[in-house]
Order: C-alpha cells, then sequence, then structure tokens
C-alpha cells in the first residue's frame, strides 16, 4: 500500500460515496473501486461494506482509517519540517546521548555553534539503551558513551569529555544533605538502593559501603524509581554526577571515593568533517572553561 492508496481510502471515508470521491480525486471511478480492492486483498479484510448507496466502513476499516489518518498527518508534518530544514541547513551534526542531563553543557554548546557556524545544525537524540547501537550503525555522527564500555569497540574515536564523580542523592530535608561531602561511615543504618543501569565504578563503591557499613540496602530498577523512592523516603542512592538535572529537586553531595566514571564523546573514525571536530572542540571547551562543575 503507497500514500496514494492511502488518500484514496479517506477520501471514500470521508464521503462514502465512490463516484463523489473519485471526482474529489480526479480519477475514474473503476480506477478507483480497483485501487480499494487491491488494498483490501493486500491487507486481508474489508475496508467497506458496499451498498446501492455507497460505501460504509467496516467495524475494522473504522480503525484502520483512524490509523490512516494519524500516518497521513505525521507524513505531513515531517515533509514540512523536512522541507523548513532544507531551506536554512545545509548540514546535519546528529548526536545520540543516554539522557539529557548527561551533557549538561550540550544546549549551550548548540545555541553557539549555530550561532558561529550559519548553515550548520545540530540534532540531539535521546536512548539510554540503544544509543550506542544506533551510533554504531550510523545513525547517528556523534554519541556519549562511558570509556569502559567502548574503548575496545572498533573503527571509532574517543574524545574525553568529563570525568563523573560519585555523589549521594538525598532528599534535600534529610540531615546527611547538610554535609559537605559524605563519608562511607555516614551511610551506618541507612537503606541504600542499587542495582539499576549502575557503570562498574559505582557498583564498586557501592558493594565496598555494603560491606564496611551496617546500612540496609535493595535494588532498585532504575534512575528515576530511586529517585522516587528516595522522595518517598524509603531510602537513598549513590549515582553518578552525569545524572543530576541540577533542578534543586534533591542533594547531590559529593561522595567521598577514589572511584569515577569517565565519560567520553564518540565519533566515527572514517568521519574526518571540519564541523564534527568544531563542534566537539566546543563542546569540550564549555567544559574546560567550568572546571569545577558538579558532573
Amino acid at each position: 500500500m503507497n500514500t496514494r492508496q492511502m488518500a484514496y481510502i479517506i477520501e471514500l471515508a470521508q464521503t462514502e460515496n465512490f463516484n463523489r470521491a473519485a471526482e474529489n480525486l480526479y480519477i475514474s471511478q473503476p480506477t478507483l473501486t480497483y485501487q480499494i480492492k487491491l488494498v483490501e486483498g493486500e491487507i486481508g479484510f474489508r475496508i467497506f461494506d458496499r451498498s446501492g448507496r455507497g460505501a460504509t466502513l467496516t467495524p475494522a476499516g473504522e480503525q484502520f482509517v483512524t490509523t490512516l489518518r494519524n500516518i497521513m498527518t505525521e507524513l505531513s508534518m515531517a515533509i514540512e519540517q523536512g522541507q523548513n530544514f532544507a531551506s536554512q541547513y545545509q548540514e546535519n551534526i546528529r548526536i545520540v546521548v543516554p539522557i539529557r542531563s548527561a551533557i549538561y553543557f550540550l544546549p549551550d554548546a548548540i545555541a553557539r555553534f549555530e550561532a558561529e557556524q550559519p548553515g550548520l545544525s545540530v540534532t540531539p537524540g535521546f536512548d539510554w539503551h540503544h544509543g550506542l547501537d544506533a551510533f554504531l550503525k550510523g545513525e547517528y555522527d556523534m554519541c556519549f558513551a562511558f570509556q569502559g564500555d567502548v574503548r575496545h569497540v572498533p573503527d571509532i574515536e574517543l574524545h574525553p569529555l568529563f570525568d563523573s564523580r560519585i555523589y549521594l542523592v538525598t532528599r534535600t530535608d534529610d540531615p546527611l544533605a547538610q554535609k559537605d561531602i559524605i563519608h562511607t561511615e555516614d551511610l551506618n543504618g541507612h537503606t541504600l538502593m542499587v542495582g539499576g543501569p549502575s557503570q562498574e565504578p559505582l557498583r564498586i563503591v557501592q558493594r565496598r559501603v555494603i560491606a564496611e557499613t551496617n546500612c540496609h540496602y535493595f535494588n532498585s530498577e532504575s534512575h528515576d524509581m530511586s529517585l522516587t523512592y528516595v522522595a518517598a523516603k524509603r531510602g537513598i542512592v549513590l549515582s553518578p554526577g552525569f545524572l543530576n538535572d541540577h533542578t534543586g529537586a534533591f542533594a547531590w553531595t559529593p561522595f567521598a571515593c577514589e572511584e569515577t566514571i569517565p565519560c567520553v564523546v564518540c565519533t566515527h573514525k572514517e568521519d574526518h568533517r571540519e564541523s564534527i571536530h568544531q563542534f566537539l572542540s566546543l563542546l569540550r571547551s564549555l567544559y574546560a572553561a567550568r572546571p569545577d562543575f558538579p558532573c
């Protein structure tokens, strides 16, 4: 089924009359009838009930046409956006990030880059679970990643961005939030959430805390679940700083440990475009200018 046939179905559903729909579509009635039958044979169910008075949607047809209308609307919007983009930009850099907070200065970098480089654009994508795979398939030009996950991946280049420190996340009214730094012994008697998509340096710290204190612990499936439990006073959590959205909803207090999570930006080794290196240089300069930024 093609978009032309989709338009035929939608028009017939609107008019409920083959002759009127054919006139509106500027085709013959036999052509319209043939195309509708062709689609019904392809999809395996009747879209319309025919009668001497015209055509009415079957129950399956009603659901089908609703979906077709949504598809056509989205397609029209995609075409308009593409036309607008094509008229404004000559090149687009695609970067995938696991979560919006991972690269805190990304919005600033995009704004400055596009102001300094008219005709160039940067489009971010967000995918925690499949972002790296999408990058490796060529769907993105750049990818935020953890160095430990990608250091042995072939045909890519790694560009260090920052080392993410480990923080204790609590409610802002928790007494622990009043400390300037948290030590392992401070967690005695508390309930610590562990697990989820934790990187190995964080897992090392979690295991050490559990081994050296009498804190309780339970598994949390995700960062969002952990924050929900923190807000509900069910526990506290150790977390890498790149997950901090800096809204002030929670207290992020540095944890006393040597472990950090090196974070990098990956590019394709064969991609030598100057624009890629310019944007990467700008992004890294924003972090270099703020060496004390909590990340």
